[in-house]
């Protein structure tokens, strides 16, 4: 009891003082209805803002959920839009065949298949960056998919995979090697795409015509097997040209348009027909295709 008497001895004033704040706000906000209103409105204003950082705060934390949801709505509308494709070439080939389409065996009509993945694990000052996602081979993921960003820019492809987890090799991994396209006026200008290390914001473009005549700033896209050859997959934009040493190519600089050091979620594209054609690819240049073909004629 002696205590509390003391503390109150040492605070009295204080506590005076709030008392009597207290009576005078609630006399000058009962005083009239301007007060009332200027008041609530004041505190409305305060409430709405503490609110609004709050909503912000919880916002950011569901912002992951929300880039899977998005990414995985992408997947749909390309599933979607790629079996349009197919059936519009159906139709022009037979009419009669775009009825017999039934989607129980939609999957084997696609060429191309997506699927979505989140990155756990990724590197970007390595001279052989890998990303490591959460899915494998039971969840559909096969090696040499392409992947990609949801907003459609080129990552790179899957290199391996196990039961549960795959690992993509990047465009930022000194040996990956793809081909970059300059698409103007209906005209494809390609090059080779590698990166010399470093730098893991830019990659170099070579082997591509002086003809192209390309600008700084203009977009390089994908000219790969792993994407649909009318998906328009960005790798990113020109930042310089210098003529190579042999007068009739030019090499770029390009700026990626994939920051590596943020993915976050990604579209894996697997090609049904990839091993078809890089089969093919690799007899003509063996020139196993060709003795193959010689000795079926004889």
């Amino acid at each position: 009891m002696y205590k509390l008497i003391e503390f109150i001895r040492r605070v009295y004033v204080v506590l005076l003082f709030v008392i009597i704040e207290t009576v005078a706000l609630y006399c000058y906000a009962h005083s009239s209805y301007y007060t009332q209103a200027k008041i609530l409105a004041s505190a409305n204003s305060v409430m709405g803002g503490i609110q609004g950082t709050l909503f912000g705060i919880r916002h950011y934390f569901t912002l992951h959920n929300e880039n899977a949801i998005l990414a995985q709505r992408i997947v749909e509308l390309e599933t979607e839009l790629e079996f349009y494709r197919e059936s519009d070439a159906v139709e022009r080939e037979d009419s009669e065949a775009l009825s017999e389409i039934d989607s129980m065996y939609l999957s084997e009509i696609l060429q191309y298949r997506y699927m979505t993945a989140r990155v756990i694990s990724n590197t970007v000052n390595h001279n052989n960056n890998l990303i490591t996602l959460n899915r494998g081979r039971s969840h559909g993921v096969v090696p040499n998919m392409g992947v990609i960003t949801p907003d459609g820019n080129m990552v790179g492809h899957v290199a391996a995979c196990s039961e549960r987890y795959s690992v993509v090799i990047p465009l930022i991994n000194m040996s990956f090697r793809t081909g970059g396209q300059v698409l103007r006026d209906g005209e494809r200008y390609i090059g080779s795409v590698s990166w010399s290390g470093g730098n893991p914001y830019r990659v170099n473009m070579t082997e591509l015509s002086k003809y192209a005549e390309v600008e700084v700033d203009e977009a390089v896209f994908a000219s790969s097997l792993f994407f649909p050859q009318n998906m328009k997959v960005c790798i990113g934009y020109v930042e310089k040209v210098t003529p190579s040493q042999n007068q009739i190519s030019d090499d770029v600089v390009i700026r990626l348009a994939a920051d590596f050091s943020r993915i976050d979620n990604v579209i894996l594209i697997e090609n049904s027909d990839f091993y078809e054609a890089t089969e093919l690819e690799g007899s003509v240049r063996s020139g196993k295709y060709l003795q193959d073909d010689t000795m079926s004629e004889n």
